[in-house]
């Protein structure tokens, strides 16, 4: 980073709404860019393979390796935070031992991940009750995806850490390389080599191979205040535990989602073939509205992270307000969106009339209802920026884990229809909404944060 950079820090300095798209931005298309990733794979096998490779690459292994990313995404946030505080403190030193724990984190995590995935792929595939015509082409799929943990991994934290520094750009960069490298792989290996799901996995991780060597060659050769030197890379036992402090709520919080998850992707698998197929086609494109949430909450643990080490607790609050300004306009055009071009989205990933069908009714369960999503990850992830963790896993825990697993279990046998299993999505919705919203105007979070700093709101820079 150059010394001008260094010098003026637009996060904490320039217009908010201006700067939150300067650093968004990046984010969404490199969000756009990891999801076009599976996205690929469901176009490619499901046009090429046939609708239970579909379901395969889809709705089933996606609801477990979602359950290790998201575990692992909670590390990579925990060191995000530290490092957006430290980085607005302009603690450089503390810095550095956090970023080498954070990469040594990332590798000791991404093995052990590995060998996990490998050996119980087929143990998980069957207790979700995937139909037996889905289960081979799923283990497989998941069994060669889990080889590519470690690259996965080393990249999610590498552009963490990039992020949180302000630095947006590089992980779009290798992001866009290595999608377009998976691109290519997957026509090769499954248009012109018949490899099946065999050979979207193998492009998958051939890909992350990609982006994780040129996030960590960055790092090394470039990285500036959050350069990593590779005789340095070890786990130093404070920053471990200040990085887990904020990962473990954050890691379980999200592993709540994919838990519920799982549960509902059981009860979707008692639908039969076609309505997992459509859950999955409709998943893949329901995704690229979460990517845009997912892309502000990720600039709000950056532009609050920062802003509550510089003592700028004001411009914190503000830079939540605006988020969720987008965030609602962008719920508003996405539902139009779908509920106007459903069917022919859904053409994208299925030729199967049943399966389009089913994904339009889907899309007209939920979408309309995506405003009530606004508040649901910008509030949260403001919080955490600011050290506040634990709350917000209780919070989850009871409106999202805890309701859903009550809709699936109790409530959905006494109406087995897909619509009443979809509507439990914007129905924790509305439940989670709401309690965060009152947490955060309420919960009194900043004060207790500023308190264990020995700090007070009259310290405002």
């Amino acid at each position: 980073m150059s010394q001008d950079r260094q010098a003026y820090n637009g996060i904490t300095q320039g217009v908010i709404w201006k700067q939150l798209l300067y650093f968004f931005f990046p984010i969404l298309l490199g969000s756009f860019f990891q999801q076009l990733y599976n996205t690929v794979d469901a176009i490619v096998v499901g046009q090429y393979v046939g609708k239970e490779a579909l379901a395969a690459v889809g709705g089933t292994t996606g609801t477990i390796v979602n359950l290790f990313i998201n575990l692992f995404t909670g590390l990579s946030t925990g060191a995000s935070v530290l490092v957006a505080q430290r980085f607005g403190a302009r603690e450089f030193d503390r810095l550095h031992r956090v970023v080498h724990t954070a990469v040594a984190i990332a590798l000791t995590v991404g093995a052990a991940i590995t060998v996990v995935g490998v050996v119980g792929a087929r143990w998980a595939l069957r207790a979700m009750d995937t139909p037996p015509e889905v289960l081979d082409y799923a283990v497989t799929y998941l069994r060669i995806y889990f080889l590519g943990t470690i690259a996965s991994f080393l990249y999610n934290m590498g552009s963490a850490i990039l992020r949180a520094a302000g630095d947006a750009r590089h992980p779009l960069y290798f992001l866009i390389t290595a999608c377009l490298t998976n691109i290519v792989l997957d026509l090769l290996f499954v248009v012109v080599f018949h490899w099946g799901v065999a050979g979207a996995a193998v492009a998958t991780i051939l890909s992350q191979g990609v982006s994780a060597l040129l996030t960590l060659g960055t790092l090394v050769l470039r990285g500036g205040q959050v350069r990593v030197e590779p005789r340095q890379i070890r786990l130093h036992l404070q920053e471990v535990g200040e990085i887990l402090t904020v990962a473990v709520p954050a890691g379980l919080q999200s592993d709540l989602y994919s838990i519920s998850n799982i549960i509902v992707q059981s009860s979707v698998n008692s639908f039969g073939t076609d309505l997992v197929a459509a859950w999955s086609a409709y998943g893949k494109l329901e995704s690229f509205f979460f990517m845009i949430t997912t892309s502000l909450a990720l600039s709000m643990t950056t532009f609050a992270g920062q802003n509550f080490g510089a003592k700028k607790f004001d411009r914190m609050r503000r830079s939540a307000r605006v988020a969720l300004a987008m965030q609602a306009g962008v719920a508003v055009a996405f539902s139009l969106c779908y509920c106007l071009w459903g069917s022919r989205l859904l053409g994208l990933f299925a030729t199967d009339p049943a399966v389009i069908q089913d994904g339009v009714r889907l899309m007209w369960t939920v979408c309309p209802f995506y405003i009530l999503y606004t508040p649901v990850e910008i509030l949260p992830f403001t919080i955490r920026a600011a050290g506040e963790t634990w709350p917000s896993l209780l919070l989850v825990s009871m409106s999202v884990c805890g309701f859903r697993v009550v809709w699936m279990l109790l409530l959905l046998p006494l109406c087995h229809r897909m619509e009443f299993l979809a509507a439990s999505y914007p129905a924790s919705w509305l439940l989670t909404g709401t309690l965060f919203t009152i947490y955060y105007l309420r919960g009194n979070w900043l004060r207790r944060q500023l308190a264990r700093r020995g700090w007070s709101l009259a310290d405002q820079s």
